[in-house]
């Protein structure tokens, strides 16, 4: 089963630092996602999101390779190239995974201009040492599907106090 998490930081570095702290708790099989995605509000209240893939390019590619294989088989590879890359393209567009893209710009209305959420899709965590790892790394939890103990585990964790050396 999948869980959700949400966190609200001040910036878009910051997010995208916890980000990149999470993916290297995935390297080291602590925590398996299924999506991190960093929203991004700008001052005039657009929201950005900064997805792992890019869906059009990958359709792109995809259809591109496919038309022109059966372009070759009907003697014209370029249109066949040319066709297979245009409707990769569209359908890379609709597709979605992960996370719904919808949802994610609903919640992150409600980062103020200037700030990121992180969302992320978590498929296993060992929970002790993810959340030692994101101890002291602040951030306001907007949503989470995680029972009341974990929930108040993780605030506890991103609200504490780093120790100094």
């Amino acid at each position: 089963m999948n869980d959700l998490l949400v966190i609200a930081f001040s910036s878009e570095q910051k997010a995208e630092d916890v980000r990149q702290k999470l993916f290297q708790m995935q390297k080291e099989y602590l925590i398996e996602m299924g999506d991190a995605v960093v929203a991004v509000k700008d001052a005039d209240g657009h929201i950005k999101l900064n997805q792992l893939f890019n869906t059009t390019a990958i359709g792109g590619v995809s259809g591109m390779f496919w038309g022109a294989l059966i372009g070759l088989i009907f003697m014209m590879p370029l249109a066949g190239a040319a066709l297979g890359a245009a409707s990769g393209a569209v359908s890379g567009a609709l597709t979605d995974f992960g996370i719904d893209d919808k949802f994610m710009k609903d919640v992150a209305e409600a980062v103020p201009p200037g700030g990121a959420a992180l969302f992320v899709l978590v498929r296993k965590m060992t929970t002790d040492k993810v959340l030692e790892g994101l101890r002291g790394v602040g951030g306001t939890v907007l949503r989470t599907s995680f029972d009341k103990s974990k929930d108040d585990a993780i605030r506890a964790a991103l609200a504490a106090q780093t120790p100094t050396s």
